[in-house]
């Protein structure tokens, strides 16, 4: 019978990389681990027993490091599936995880080398493995929402927990920002004023902060920003009026970003620059005095339309006007030809692609949609008294 068992957890980790261990009258017969790095096993997570009416079950006492447990009915089996992680693996978690596996210090090279093998899996994802596992070793389908919910005793285990760790964070100023400091500080992300949001955040003591967010502190980092830019977001930006679906791509983009750091000092910095970028999308977004509506909308369409070929017509539709009506309000308010507008707009982007960007001068070309290379060097340098060339390297130097 030991065989078959231990046969199907082989199978599985080698379908998988999800470690399994086999468990047989509380003595572990078989590990993933102990199959890998050659040692004997004696490996036993004890720490968390299951009752017979929650199976199969999660186990974890770390929000980085998840278990799960399968009781083989009517035997004296149980299979132990994990760790695995949500969160990408730092030097935090890889401790921990080695120090709940009780991993022989010789052993440890090739236990972290099995620990970035393993797939990085979503609760859901990992809830589906048990119960595909249970099916087959009991011969029935598992129940998902029994398996996703807490029963009174375990809830109240949880709560028991957690009053515990508001007394200790409460002692070690685990504390959140006041809820008067972030409505202050969203406030200026709204006004679109970036100097007076530096000098609000050069005032503030301490940095921004929140009540202990993961175990680990790179984790726990990088959930704080991931808070603090979606309200930056929701509370700053939009209000201020940043386009909805533009602010929300900003928050993906900042969070994947966040994502790939493996520096607290870099996450901070990284924050830092995101809440300015708030606020200075909020300020750009501000209709100036004196530019009706309907101009400042076509302003707003013609920049984030550089990478089109578009026109005065097609302006002038987007705020249901006709081209004479917005060609003489754009001139009488601003001061400039709608068309030298559009120029001068996708100039500008040129600038930045010259300066940020490796592109060549054809590729830069081709994206604004100048209708030929030498036409957009030469509208370039007319505006600029430099060669694309001669302004990249000066940039660039």
């Amino acid at each position: 019978m030991d065989n078959d068992y231990i046969a199907l957890c082989k199978n599985f980790y080698s379908a998988t990389k999800i470690p399994v261990t086999l468990i047989k009258n509380n003595y572990a017969v078989y590990s993933s681990l102990n199959d890998i790095t050659g040692s004997t096993p004696t490996y036993y997570r004890d720490l968390f027993p299951m009752e017979q009416d929650h199976n199969p079950s999660f186990c974890g006492d770390s929000p980085d490091i998840e278990y799960g447990r399968i009781l083989v009915e009517g035997t004296e089996y149980n299979l132990i599936l994990g760790p695995v992680f949500s969160v990408p693996l730092t030097d935090a978690i890889i401790r921990q995880a080695a120090k709940e596996a009780a991993v022989p210090l010789e052993n440890r090279e090739q236990y972290v080398e099995l620990l970035y093998s393993i797939p990085r899996l979503s609760q859901m994802q990992f809830a589906h493995y048990l119960l595909f596992l249970y099916q087959c070793l009991n011969h029935r389908p598992g129940d998902m929402s029994r398996l996703l919910s807490e029963d009174d005793s375990i809830t109240k285990t949880r709560k028991e927990h957690q009053t515990d760790r508001m007394v200790e964070d409460q002692e070690e100023e685990n504390i959140h920002n006041s809820y008067y400091f972030e409505l202050e500080l969203y406030q200026r992300i709204k006004e679109g004023n970036v100097n007076k949001l530096k000098k609000f955040l050069a005032s503030t003591r301490t940095p921004l902060k929140e009540g202990k967010m993961a175990s680990s502190p790179l984790r726990h980092a990088k959930n704080i920003f991931i808070s603090i830019v979606t309200k930056a977001g929701i509370m700053g930006a939009i209000p201020g009026g940043v386009d909805v679906e533009k602010t929300y791509q900003l928050t993906d983009y900042y969070i994947q970003e966040c994502e790939q750091m493996q520096s607290i000092e870099k996450i901070n910095q990284l924050q830092y620059l995101m809440l300015l970028d708030f606020c200075q999308r909020s300020g750009e977004s501000r209709i100036p005095e004196g530019i009706s509506p309907d101009v400042y909308k076509c302003m707003t369409f013609i920049r984030e339309h550089t990478n089109e070929s578009i026109s005065i017509e097609d302006a002038a539709a987007h705020v249901n006007r006709s081209s004479s009506y917005m060609m003489k309000h754009f001139k009488s308010e601003l001061g400039i030809q709608m068309g030298a507008y559009i120029m001068r707009c996708k100039l500008e982007e040129a600038k930045s692609l010259l300066t940020y960007s490796e592109k060549s001068l054809a590729e830069i070309s081709n994206y604004l949609c100048f209708s030929s290379q030498s036409y957009f060097q030469n509208v370039f340098k007319k505006q600029y008294g430099l060669t694309p060339l001669q302004y990249r390297k000066q940039t660039k130097a």
